[in-house]
């Protein structure tokens, strides 16, 4: 049975946020290792120190969703401030996280920037959690509004918590801007990940991830946004892992630049194009083997002929 999200504030809506936050929460113990395909940030801390920094960013987002809540704040308001308060709010978990090197904290300046799919997912999020599933478009996602199921929004929650924790992990990496650094941070505040407590393991993970990120934002993402999916990042009894999920982006689309524009029609071009090649390509290939075996069984016969004619004699 499908259990479904709350479509207005209510009793019933603050029971469901209270049972997801608990869910979230425990799966941190069970979920050990990134099992996805793909490099992240959180990769250079240990188990430990990713569960505890989990724990900061779940527990201040408890608060800051009661704080918007006696706020008394309109949707369109809620919207309009998004990308503030998430930066407000990474901020804030970012310094709880370094408490014990106040120096670092203290000359630490944030270099985060959101891309438009991660901003409006935090929008959805927020928009489930304090004025329930009505108000959010029902062009946006593959099921209606008010049949909005418990387990979307739950992913969403644990998306948010994976990207952000990433992201101040990044932030940090960025601010300690050479390997030598990184490591002895890493080292010193006991949060490292024993794969990479070389120079030589953080700066191969740094290139990595740079050509991964290259990757995302020139091709994935375009790709993505042509697909209208979005990719999230879950906790499951594996690991981390990611999935894709339905999301409208024609508004995106639109204010695509030049070059992703050109590559967009690439990709709509490919998708008609390509079918027909590869059923003339195939086409062609069965006349080319069916012309080969007649060719090879018609000399079969003749070396036959030539050989019993040569025995005869």
């Amino acid at each position: 049975m499908i259990k479904y999200w709350p479509t207005k504030p209510s009793i019933y809506l603050n029971n469901s946020i209270v049972d997801l936050f608990i869910e979230t929460e425990k799966k941190f113990v069970s979920v050990k290792y990134n099992k996805s395909n793909r490099y992240i940030y959180l990769d250079l801390l240990n188990i430990i120190s990713r569960n505890k920094l989990f724990k900061y960013i779940i527990h201040d987002f408890k608060k800051l969703i009661l704080d918007l809540i006696e706020l008394d704040l309109k949707f369109e308001e809620i919207n309009e401030i998004t990308t503030k308060v998430r930066a407000i709010f990474i901020k804030k978990t970012s310094r709880k996280f370094l408490s014990n090197s106040q120096k670092f904290s203290a000359q630490w300046n944030s270099k985060i920037e959101f891309n438009n799919d991660s901003r409006d997912l935090v929008e959805h999020l927020l928009t489930y959690l304090i004025f329930g599933s009505s108000l959010v478009d029902r062009k946006t996602f593959v099921f209606q509004p008010s049949c909005t199921p418990y387990n979307h929004v739950k992913m969403l929650l644990e998306n948010f918590i994976i990207q952000t924790a990433n992201s101040i992990i990044q932030d940090i990496i960025y601010n300690l801007s050479n390997s030598p650094n990184i490591s002895k941070f890493l080292q010193n505040h006991n949060i490292c990940n024993k794969l990479y407590i070389s120079n030589r393991s953080i700066i191969l993970f740094l290139n990595n991830i740079k050509w991964q990120n290259f990757l995302q934002s020139n091709i994935y993402e375009i790709k993505s946004l042509y697909g209208e999916r979005q990719q999230v990042w879950i906790l499951s009894s594996k690991g981390i892992i990611t999935k894709y999920i339905y999301l409208s982006n024609l508004e995106e689309i639109k204010t695509l630049n030049y070059i992703k524009a050109i590559f967009v029609i690439w990709l709509e071009l490919k998708d008609v194009l390509i079918p027909k090649v590869e059923k003339l390509i195939l086409q062609m290939i069965k006349y080319f083997l069916y012309l080969l075996l007649n060719l090879l069984n018609n000399l079969f016969l003749i070396i036959i002929k030539i050989l019993v004619f040569y025995l005869s004699k």
